[in-house]
């Protein structure tokens, strides 16, 4: 198998797997609808690349693989299995992908990019050399995928469309489970059972590290108790096998202690964690790394000085800027609980200053059916911008994010029915000190970039609060 093709090259998922096989010598071809940075990227490491979807782009790969957005009827899918030549998706691929390694897969519904850098950090200042795919640039390593040489393939598990159930970990995390992907798996159950099923992958002699502190995750634990291969809690629960105790923070970063409960309730003190990134929720993202260190066999104090000096993944309470003493921050939260807990962070490390959330929903699936939760989850925030809905795979029903806006507090919120309407607002009405927070799993992020270049400048905006 020397040539691969990829349908949709340019996304997070297929782009991350196309550079590792690049790395190892493959030949690589692939196609998008559009340019991004990713797609740009593989070109430039050598990857040839289409824009647009045409049936010539198919020359006789050995196999093609597409991303979960692509169609049956995608005129490259048709001219490959006419021609005979095996159409995966991820999941099928991941195996091979995988093969020879362990695999430390992390799957959740929040928090699952963060402790997949942080772990991969955490093996590299080791010299452990992984191999990763990550949902976010990992800020000191400056990509999102890389083929190690060392023993360990560290990788974000993602649920959507089942692509965990392609991998059979070593060590299997995870962070939390909250019903999301309603195109995908339409009752809370069917989310349940799948995050089930993935658990259940977990190599015989592997471990699986389950955040205490989330109720789903717990009854998870307690509905497969007793079952190989041995399930561990983690979290800030005392009953925890590993627990984020005495919890402070410094300069509006947390700093814990960490113990491992063994049998017959001893502890063990592993050390005080000191984190540069905010949020109770990297409390336990770091917990979740740390506790897949000790499982390892690794050393457990090595790992705490490593993630001491983690600062993040690309987009995810991502500082880009600062201009005119105002801070803009990137971050892919796109569920109502992500959202929260970066609010949560932000107001924990600039205590008394302004906070903003612009919001750019993705999907109109997820905003229509967790809409109460958006709602109050922006209602966090000091002020609110609220932009359109980012379509991503769906198409639009009629619906407009504009709703959300009525439903949040009086005076607090606003809606822009454009990018460029919402940087004036914002030039106009920001002012010295403010938090700007972009949330977007779409395009939104090339407002931050906007914004950082005109916060000097001076404008009218033309937009009115909502009463």
């Amino acid at each position: 198998m020397k040539h691969i093709h990829f349908i949709g090259i340019g996304g997070t998922g297929l782009s991350a797997i196309a550079l590792i096989l690049l790395q190892k010598g493959f030949v690589i071809s692939g196609s998008d609808r559009e340019s991004s940075p990713l797609f740009v990227a593989l070109t430039e490491a050598g990857a040839q690349t289409f824009l647009g979807h045409a049936p010539e782009n198919i020359s006789e790969p050995d196999i093609v693989i597409r991303s979960s957005a692509v169609p049956d009827d995608n005129p490259e899918v048709v001219a490959a299995l006419s021609k005979g030549i095996p159409v995966l998706k991820r999941k099928d691929f991941l195996p091979e992908l995988t093969k020879g390694k362990q695999t430390l897969a992390i799957a959740g519904s929040h928090g699952k990019t963060t402790t997949t850098a942080m772990l991969v950090w955490i093996l590299h200042c080791m010299g452990k050399d992984p191999s990763f795919i990550s949902g976010g640039i990992i800020n000191q390593l400056a990509r999102n995928a890389q083929a190690g040489s060392g023993p360990h393939f560290v990788i974000e598990a993602d649920e959507y469309d089942h692509m965990f159930l392609g991998l059979t970990p070593t060590i299997g995390i995870i962070t939390n489970i909250e019903h999301d992907h309603t195109d995908c798996f339409p009752t809370p159950a069917d989310y349940f059972a799948a995050f089930k099923a993935f658990i259940q992958q977990v190599e015989q002699d592997g471990k699986a590290l389950m955040c205490i502190d989330d109720p789903e995750t717990r009854s998870l634990i307690n509905a497969i108790a007793g079952n190989k291969p041995k399930y561990l809690g983690y979290g800030t629960t005392p009953d925890a096998n590993f627990l984020a105790k005495n919890i402070v923070y410094i300069d509006g970063y947390p700093q814990f202690d960490l113990y491992h409960h063994k049998d017959f309730g001893y502890a063990e003190n592993l050390g005080t964690v000191k984190l540069s990134v905010p949020g109770h929720h990297n409390v336990l993202n770091a917990t979740a790394a740390l506790s897949a260190i000790h499982q390892l066999g690794l050393p457990v104090n090595e790992a705490i000085q490593a993630i001491s000096d983690f600062t993040g993944a690309g987009r995810r309470f991502e500082v880009i800027g600062i201009a005119n003493d105002v801070t803009v921050i990137d971050d892919y939260g796109h569920h109502p609980s992500e959202i929260a807990a970066t609010l949560q962070a932000a107001q924990s490390r600039y205590p008394g200053q302004r906070v903003w959330a612009v919001w750019q929903p993705h999907t109109y699936s997820r905003t229509q059916n967790l809409a109460e939760g958006f709602t109050q989850a922006l209602n966090l925030a000091d002020r609110v911008l609220v932009l359109q809905v980012y379509a991503a795979r769906e198409k639009d029903p009629g619906y407009s994010s504009e709703q959300i806006v009525e439903t949040l507090s009086k005076n607090k919120a606003l809606y822009a029915p454009s990018f460029e309407l919402a940087t004036k607002y914002l030039r106009k009405t920001l002012t010295p000190g403010d938090v700007v927070i972009v949330f977007s799993a779409g395009d939104a992020t090339q407002l931050s970039r906007a914004l950082l270049k005109v916060l000097d400048q001076k404008e009218d905006g033309s937009l009115e609060a909502q009463s």
